[in-house]
C-alpha cells in the first residue's frame, strides 16, 4: 500500500494577514500547516503580534509584523519569509480595510481619501506582494487572495468594499495572465459571510448571516475549516490546471437570487 503523502507535503508558504483564531488566515494557516506545508506568518504590528504569536508557536512557524501603508514592510517580510523558507510555494493574501465612515456611509458619500486607502490596503498590496514574491517561485506555485460576492453584486452594507474586492477580482485574472507563463497561478476565494473581526465592521452583519443561512441551497454559513479547505487546494499540485478564477465557498449563496 501506498503511503499517504499530505497535499502541501514540502512546500512552502506566507500567509499575511492573521488578527485572530477566527481570522480566515488563521483558518487557512492552520489547515496548510496540517497538510504539510512549511510556513511564514505575518500580522499587523506589535499589538496584534502578543495575540497572534501563541498562534504561531501553535504551528511552529514564525511570526513578523507587516503594514502594507509602511513603506519597505512588504519587501521585508518577503525578504524574511525566503531567509527562512528558501523559496515560496504559495502565498495567501487575507488583507482588507476601509475607514468605517467611508464603509458605514453610501459610496457616493465616499472620501476620495478613504477610498484610496481601501483600495491600497485591499487590493493594489495584493498586486504588490505578487512582484515581490514571483521571483523567489522558480518552480511556479499560487497566488491566494480572499473576496466576497459583494464584488459581484450590490450587497447591502458593504458599501465601499464591494467595488474595492471587484477591482481586487480583476486584478486577480491580469496577475493570473502575466504571471501564467512563469507558472504562477492566481486565484480569488470567496467565502459566504462568516463572523471574523473584519465582518464586526460591517453593519448589520448579523442580518447578512441570517439572510446567507436563509437562501443558501445548503441553508447554513461555511466554516473556517471550509474556506481554509478551498483554499489550501488551490495552493496544491491537484489545483495545477486553474488560474484566474473566483472561487467561492458559500454554501451555494451566489448561485441563487
Amino acid at each position: 500500500m501506498t503511503a499517504y503523502t499530505p497535499p502541501l507535503s514540502g512546500k512552502k508558504g506566507l500567509v499575511v494577514g492573521l488578527a485572530n483564531d477566527r481570522s480566515i488566515a488563521w483558518g487557512c494557516a492552520q489547515t496548510a500547516r496540517a497538510q504539510g506545508a512549511d510556513l511564514v506568518l505575518s500580522c499587523l504590528n506589535d499589538k496584534a503580534a502578543r495575540y497572534v504569536a501563541p498562534l504561531a508557536d501553535q504551528l511552529a512557524s514564525p511570526l513578523f509584523t507587516c503594514d502594507v501603508e509602511k513603506d519597505g514592510d512588504l519587501e521585508a517580510l518577503v525578504a524574511a519569509a525566503v531567509a527562512h523558507l528558501g523559496r515560496l510555494d504559495f502565498v495567501i493574501h487575507s488583507i482588507a480595510w476601509a475607514p468605517l465612515e467611508d464603509l458605514h456611509g453610501r459610496v457616493i458619500d465616499s472620501s476620495s481619501a478613504g477610498f484610496a486607502r481601501a483600495m491600497d490596503i485591499s487590493c493594489h498590496s495584493f498586486a504588490a506582494l505578487a512582484r515581490l514574491c514571483a521571483p523567489h517561485m522558480g518552480a511556479g506555485g499560487s497566488l491566494v487572495t480572499m473576496s466576497y460576492l459583494g464584488a459581484d453584486e450590490a450587497v447591502p452594507n458593504y458599501g465601499l468594499m464591494g467595488p474595492v474586492k471587484a477591482a481586487l477580482e480583476s486584478m486577480v485574472r491580469y496577475i493570473a495572465m502575466e504571471l501564467g507563463p512563469a507558472g504562477i497561478r492566481v486565484h480569488a476565494v470567496s467565502p459566504g459571510p462568516i463572523l471574523t473581526r473584519a465582518a464586526s465592521g460591517i453593519a448589520d452583519f448579523d442580518e447578512l448571516m441570517d439572510s446567507a443561512i436563509r437562501k443558501s441551497p445548503l441553508g447554513r454559513l461555511v466554516t473556517l475549516d471550509e474556506i481554509a479547505g478551498l483554499t489550501t487546494f488551490l495552493c496544491s499540485d491537484a489545483a495545477s490546471g486553474m488560474t484566474g478564477q473566483t472561487l467561492y465557498v458559500d454554501a451555494g449563496y451566489h448561485a441563487v437570487d
